[in-house]
């Protein structure tokens, strides 16, 4: 059996990623509509609704406005904003607890976003296991590639008359109202969202998310009990990885760009010598378990499919 597939939004930069993971699966027919025919919103909804499953990679606004053409029988992964605290659609994050058997029985899916990613995988687990209280101030400083700006911002790094400026990392959401603060705080089931610190950095794909924790505020938790926590909390999936506590790379550093093109993350729990400090990384791509990587994970599940089949 063949499944029906549709990318609303195949020519911006994760649908275009989500369209090459999915081009040499035998079992998927990608349906298709000419040039001409992508922004017709009637034209749209018809080809998603001959379609068994339907990606939209679109800005906010358009996938609002095409969601309620979906005959329900279609099951939908957003990859915007729109939906992702929205009743009636489920996470697209795997392996929080409970998440899987959710997204087995969904026809709306919200994938993630990418900062989003990296942060929820920290802190949900240690809100959930009791760790960490709901109302902990919860901080987040986040590195990304370029490309996680989509086209515009992808143009503007790779024009060769760009200011001098963009050879240096550059933070943003400097107003403390970032679009992926919601996620950040539902999903983990915080009381407050966090203050959240983005920066991106001249390299195209990759990103880096740490997230600090001053123990004394844990009520006498330990730094190798959150680390067990953690590695037992992502014991046996394959698309999360926890290092042992302290583990680093030779050089001791952690490189934001070291899982670009792939569809995984690591997790490195981290302590200050005398264990009143923690730092929880983690490393994945932007564009992979980041976005189009965790749609097309997301993708496998709903089709009763191999989980990683297609991923790097």
């Amino acid at each position: 059996m063949k499944y029906k597939v549709f990318i609303d939004g195949s020519s911006g930069t994760t649908g275009l990623r989500i369209a090459d993971r999915l081009a040499k699966r035998p079992e998927l027919e990608l349906l298709h509509i000419p040039e001409t025919g992508r922004k017709d919103l009637a034209r749209r909804a018809e080809t998603i609704n001959a379609a068994d499953l339907a990606f939209l990679c679109l800005p906010d606004a358009a996938s609002r406005e095409v969601a309620p053409l979906i005959d329900s029988r279609v099951k939908v992964l957003d990859t915007s904003t729109a939906f992702r605290t929205a009743p009636g659609w489920v996470y697209g994050f795997p392996e929080l607890h409970g998440q899987r058997e959710k997204l087995r029985a969904a026809n709306r899916v919200a994938v993630p976003g990418c900062h989003a990613s990296g942060f929820i995988a920290l802190a949900r687990p240690l809100v959930e296991l009791g760790l960490a209280p709901a109302g902990y101030p919860f901080v987040c400083h986040s590195l990304t590639g370029y490309s996680g700006g989509g086209k515009k911002m992808i143009a503007e790094y790779e024009d060769g008359q760009r200011p001098a400026l963009y050879s240096t990392p550059r933070a943003y959401g400097l107003t403390l109202h970032h679009k992926h603060l919601p996620e950040m705080q539902a999903v983990p089931g915080l009381t407050a969202p966090p203050i959240f610190c983005p920066i991106v950095d001249d390299y195209y794909a990759g990103m880096e998310v740490a997230v600090p924790l001053r123990m004394e505020l844990l009520g006498g938790v330990t730094p190798a009990q959150v680390a067990e926590a953690l590695a037992g909390y992502y014991a046996g999936e394959a698309m999360v990885t926890v290092h042992p506590l302290g583990q680093l790379p030779p050089d001791g550093m952690l490189a934001a760009g070291a899982l670009a093109g792939s569809d995984r993350m690591e997790v490195y729990p981290l302590a200050s010598p005398d264990g009143s400090q923690m730092v929880l990384v983690s490393l994945f791509d932007n564009l992979g378990k980041g976005s189009s990587g965790a749609a097309v994970q997301c993708m496998n599940i709903l089709l009763g499919l191999d989980e990683t089949a297609g991923l790097e």
